[in-house]
């Protein structure tokens, strides 16, 4: 007697680590962050029509692991995520991710998907769909300060999305300067390896910083931060986690994505709770204006936020809908009749036992 077959409908689409790279490899990289900027712009367009709340964070002494759900009323996305800056030293990834894409409607998930990949490529994309709004008109040169994982990413989403020429690269690891500047290499920017932060904002019209301590830390000062500029800061998304001066929030304009996230997780958390800001969707809307003058310091406190993961996952969900590459599970119980769940247990057992 042959065993009984999955059903239709207890498959579903799972994306790999390497399917994942291999649909970069094929798109490309630069083509992909700006269809995947564009979806993430269409979702802060409807922004009123999300569920939104913060997310869900179990914090140790060693790092966070948190979930990210959110809801447009047809979809319904959620991303695991965890962030843990020493797992470098044992050769771990210090973010690493998976997600997960449901239908509102049955409840049944369509899409799981590795999200380690996929949050860079939202990150990036994010940071300059802000920048985009936000940057001094023209910029052609950011800082990049913090080479770690996720730099590159960061690097040619600016150069694709906001068309900068020029990256400057410090980290206080050498040999991360060394990685990020190598594999930049024929990516068509102009590439400095600098020795200190202060170094690498010399000319610098963005400033992207993204390091990964979990403490209070300085990565900018505030007689580092002349007139005009845009800050990119990604790198605090937990409590006890910030990268800037408190001065330099204080002479900045600052875009949030979710205020009450931000205000637990972001630069802001050094603010007053009644510390105005603005919410980045109300620029797109045209509701706010972004930059308004060329002395302007504007400041995106990036700490994250589940609608741009809804926007990544249903991005890729669309991309891979005719790609047989794509691995199907088992991951759903399919019974042929939806209320013997047991019987389908048994009926299983007596058709793998021996003949």
């Amino acid at each position: 007697m042959s065993l009984p077959q999955p059903g239709p409908m207890s498959l579903v689409p799972f994306v790999s680590v390497e399917t994942m790279m291999q649909l970069i490899l094929r798109r490309g990289l630069e083509p992909m962050l700006i269809d995947l900027a564009a979806c993430i712009e269409e979702d802060f367009r409807r922004w009123e029509q999300f569920d939104k709340t913060p997310r869900i964070a179990a914090h140790s002494a060693e790092g966070v692991i948190e979930l990210m759900p959110t809801s447009d009323g047809r979809s319904y996305g959620f991303k695991y995520v965890n962030g843990h800056p020493k797992n470098y030293q044992t050769g771990r990834q210090t973010v690493t991710a998976f997600g997960v894409l449901s239908d509102v409607e049955t409840g049944y998930p369509v899409l799981l998907t590795e999200m380690t990949i996929l949050t860079a490529l939202r990150t990036a994309a994010t940071s300059a769909l802000v920048a985009k709004y936000l940057a001094p008109k023209g910029a052609k040169v950011m800082a990049m300060i913090g080479n770690g994982a996720q730099s590159e990413f960061q690097c040619l989403a600016f150069k694709a999305i906001c068309g900068i020429d020029t990256v400057r690269l410090y980290d206080i690891d050498p040999e991360a300067t060394a990685k990020a500047a190598r594999n930049l290499q024929g990516k068509g920017l102009n590439v400095v390896s600098c020795v200190s932060g202060q170094e690498a904002i010399e000319g610098a019209q963005i400033i992207t910083t993204c390091t990964a301590d979990k403490q209070f830390a300085t990565i900018l000062t505030d007689n580092m931060v002349g007139a005009g500029v845009h800050i990119n800061a990604i790198g605090g998304d937990c409590p006890g986690k910030t990268e800037l001066h408190r001065d330099i929030l204080t002479r900045s304009d600052i875009f949030v994505e979710f205020p009450p996230q931000t205000r637990i997780e972001g630069e802001i958390q050094q603010l007053p709770e009644d510390h105005p800001v603005t919410e980045f969707w109300q620029v797109v809307t045209g509701a706010t204006p972004g930059r308004t003058g060329d002395r302007q310091i504007t400041l995106f406190d990036s700490v994250g936020f589940a609608t741009e993961d809804f926007s990544a996952l249903r991005y890729l969900n669309d991309l891979i809908r005719k790609d047989a590459s794509v691995q199907m599970l088992d991951l759903l119980a399919d019974p042929d009749d939806p209320r013997d769940l047991f019987g389908m247990i048994e009926r299983y057992g007596r058709a793998s036992q021996p003949a």
